[in-house]
């Protein structure tokens, strides 16, 4: 595909003229723009669909899991607790508390948002990158105003898959690299009428359960309809109510909408039969009903893309320590899941994950090879199938939006290239 060139575009309608433009609102997103914004510069974010937090809060993720330096992230835990108060089984004194109320979640990220005179803009979807020689120079837009331009000095991809980085002709690999197959996905969905005196709560693959009827995650496995089979429940802020990690969809490509499509159709046609399992199998759900379920389906992997720098997953066991860091104190596990099925894959290590200690992520992870004015965010850095199964986590993604919205306004107010940079001027702004 030929690259789009502002001259191509020119005639189209401006939807916004920002020093730094962030697309998609997942936690990359969030930190990115939070963080661009707060070091004064104009800074809109473009999300597909109708509130900020991705898979956070439209996706209904249970909780944020592993741990950065994120600033951005604990205080998001602050203000969600603080609004929370009141009829939530949270103690606000516990810092370890990471579960998501989604609602309030969405509504603290727009307070938050309007506090830094963050440019919002719902409902539309970014469509190509716009290109002057090497640089990008803004997207195109469809919403229900029709296809418009959005001009920026600096463009943040926080979409996940990389659209923008894809549509910049950024080269890149999808999934993993011997066979290019890609982690499943998942639609998560909330139970309420959960008797928490008696009920189970196995937040891992590796969590063992034992019932009147036998092991659960093996009774799973055995009465599940494939390709789900796994158990995996969690504890909300709303009284009796359940997160619920048990739908299952493989071999869907997250960049190809028919593929999407038949992903989102399989989790959901996986729900009754989750909630009859459950009420048969699991202490505490016999009565237990469905809420909602997510409008956002979880894709884990798609594109790995080539940057200056690229994690590996020997970096994240010896927990490297790089000079030119951008995200410190990142931990998780390699949570790569059943690429042909349910579970955790042969190669994914949870219960006996042996990393050396928390790990950092250079700023050239961020930097695509070819193209200046444009950083990626989130799980879309350039890093191997294996690490990406760890700082796909949502907690690392917040912290390298943290930095790239940094090293955006960075780039705009030194009027310097991305690459020009001073990293140690962010690592003051990023760290503690």
């Amino acid at each position: 595909m030929d690259k789009l060139l502002y001259s191509d575009v020119k005639s189209l309608p401006v939807f916004g003229d920002v020093d730094v433009l962030v697309c998609g609102s997942g936690p990359a997103g969030i930190g990115a723009a939070l963080r661009a914004a707060r070091e004064g510069v104009s800074t809109m974010i473009v999300e597909m669909g109708g509130c900020l937090g991705g898979i956070a809060t439209a996706g209904m993720m249970s909780h944020w899991g592993g741990a950065s330096s994120s600033k951005i992230m604990q205080e998001i835990f602050t203000r969600s607790r603080e609004k929370d108060l009141g009829y939530s089984w949270i103690d606000a004194n516990d810092p370890g508390i990471n579960a998501i109320h989604h609602d309030i979640q969405m509504i603290v990220l727009e307070e938050m948002m309007r506090e830094a005179h963050v440019k919002m803009l719902y409902y539309s979807m970014v469509c190509e990158a716009v290109l002057e020689q090497d640089r990008i120079v803004g997207v195109t837009v469809q919403n229900k105003s029709g296809r418009g331009l959005i001009r920026a000095k600096c463009v943040v991809d926080a979409t996940g898959d990389g659209d923008v980085a894809a549509s910049a002709g950024v080269p890149f690999v999808k999934g993993r690299e011997t066979d290019g197959k890609m982690q499943p996905c998942t639609l998560m969905f909330k139970l309420g009428g959960v008797d928490y005196s008696r009920a189970v709560f196995p937040c891992s693959f590796e969590s063992k359960v034992e019932v009147a009827q036998g092991e659960l995650q093996d009774l799973g496995d055995r009465l599940l309809p494939f390709p789900a089979g796994h158990v995996l429940l969690y504890r909300q802020p709303e009284p009796d109510t359940v997160c619920v990690n048990m739908t299952n969809a493989i071999c869907v490509d997250g960049t190809n909408a028919e593929s999407v499509t038949e992903g989102m159709q399989i989790c959901r046609s996986q729900i009754f039969p989750i909630i009859r399992f459950l009420r048969e199998y699991a202490p505490g759900y016999e009565n237990c009903w469905l809420m909602s379920s997510a409008s956002l389906l979880g894709i884990r992997e798609t594109r790995h893309f080539e940057g200056i720098e690229s994690l590996s997953a020997d970096d994240i066991l010896t927990a490297k320590y790089y000079d030119n860091w951008v995200v410190r104190r990142a931990f998780f596990n390699f949570d790569v899941h059943n690429l042909t099925g349910s579970s955790l894959d042969k190669t994914g290590i949870q219960k006996e994950w042996k990393q050396q200690g928390t790990y950092t992520i250079p700023y050239g992870c961020l930097l695509p090879k070819n193209v200046e004015g444009l950083l990626l965010s989130g799980r879309n850095i350039s890093g191997s199938h294996l690490a990406h199964s760890n700082f796909r986590i949502m907690s690392v993604c917040i912290a390298l939006g943290e930095a790239a919205g940094t090293a955006a306004a960075l780039s705009v107010k030194q009027n310097k290239r991305l690459r020009e940079l001073d990293v140690q001027e962010i690592q003051t702004i990023v760290g503690e």
